[in-house]
């Protein structure tokens, strides 16, 4: 039995943020220079009112749209987010309902950050394969930017709000892009656990209204109620750990790096990503950088990178693609996609 990533659709909130708007926030960073750093000129914003829900039900209902696909067929609904709409119920209960869904149909959200993608299709090919599903809309949808604190400067140029709707089928369908999704590596070290991480707002940590703002050289660094990331001990951990996962990938997939056709990671930051894909031994032709136009959306931004990929031209017909989600956990998801559109 067989599983496919058949079409992807993605959405972005309306306000947005621009490298001018953060160098008039913070004189010290040009325009220039946080370009040539993250690689990013434009993040969107999620409003006080939008929710990741929100988000992912345009998404959704972008697929449905964009692609022809039939709401009753879906069976299962899969929602990954790490800002969901209730500690309780589960977003992708009331995703259910807002979309009109067949009442017989899963759901389910799970909590994973830029990894998030990748563990997403693994879960939907496990639903296939042991029958529990036929048809899993897989949505990824994030509103960090709610959290980031006014004065946290660094995580205010990466890190944009958006949201994208996957189909994955047990069949072959005519006109969809038919990718067979095939074997994964993962790799998880706990032990990182705090160094991504928003503190307060779980039962472990509760929201103080006057949490103190921690300075370090009259520099911004933290306030528990808000994400906090340790950048670079996030590098170290990509830099040390994802070349031998996609080495491991490679293998278990029967491949080699000439084999594969197009690499499209997380889009964390321009620096890290070209940073890994020289220790990755990847020709930079055959690596995707697309973070310009939304930044670092999460669990969004491989599919978001792949969807442009294929709207820009990406000759994806017998073609091999491997994807990689890295950071929050800390956490790594790596799998093959194999496509056949049967051209």
């Amino acid at each position: 039995m067989n599983s496919y990533l058949h079409a992807i659709s993605y959405f972005f909130p309306k306000k947005f943020n621009t490298n001018s708007d953060l160098s008039k926030e913070h004189p010290e960073w040009s325009v220039e220079k946080i370009a040539a750093k993250t690689g990013i000129e434009k993040r969107y914003l999620s409003d006080e009112t939008e929710t990741s829900g929100d988000i992912g039900i345009e998404a959704a209902k972008l697929l449905f749209d964009e692609f022809n696909i039939e709401k009753k067929i879906i069976d299962y609904v899969i929602f990954c987010t790490q800002s969901p709409d209730y500690f309780l119920p589960t977003t992708a209960c009331i995703l259910q309902d807002r979309l009109g869904l067949n009442k017989n149909c899963g759901a389910i959200d799970f909590n994973l950050g830029c990894s998030g993608f990748v563990y997403g299709l693994g879960l939907a090919k496990g639903l296939i394969f042991s029958g529990q599903a036929s048809n899993v809309l897989l949505i990824t949808a994030e509103t960090y930017t709610k959290k980031i604190h006014p004065k946290d400067k660094n995580n205010k140029t990466i890190f944009g709000d958006g949201a994208a709707a996957t189909f994955v089928s047990k069949e072959k369908m005519e006109g969809l892009w038919n990718a067979d999704i095939k074997d994964f590596v993962y790799y998880t070290d706990g032990s990182g656990f705090d160094k991504l991480i928003l503190k307060n707002g779980g039962y472990r940590g509760a929201i103080h209204e006057n949490n103190v703002d921690v300075y370090q050289d009259g520099v911004y660094i933290s306030n528990d109620n808000f994400i906090f990331m340790d950048g670079k001990s996030i590098f170290d951990f990509t830099a040390f750990h994802i070349p031998p996962n996609i080495e491991k990938t490679l293998k278990l997939n029967g491949l080699s790096i000439s084999d594969v056709d197009y690499f499209i990671f997380h889009q964390a930051n321009k620096f890290m990503m070209n940073f890994v894909r020289q220790r990755c031994n990847i020709p930079e032709e055959k690596f995707c950088v697309d973070l310009a136009d939304g930044g670092n959306t999460v669990s969004s931004t491989i599919p978001i990178a792949l969807r442009r990929s294929i709207d820009k031209g990406f000759k994806y017909a017998k073609t091999k693609v491997l994807l990689s989600g890295f950071g929050v956990g800390l956490s790594i998801g790596s799998v093959i996609l194999n496509f056949d559109n049967n051209d």
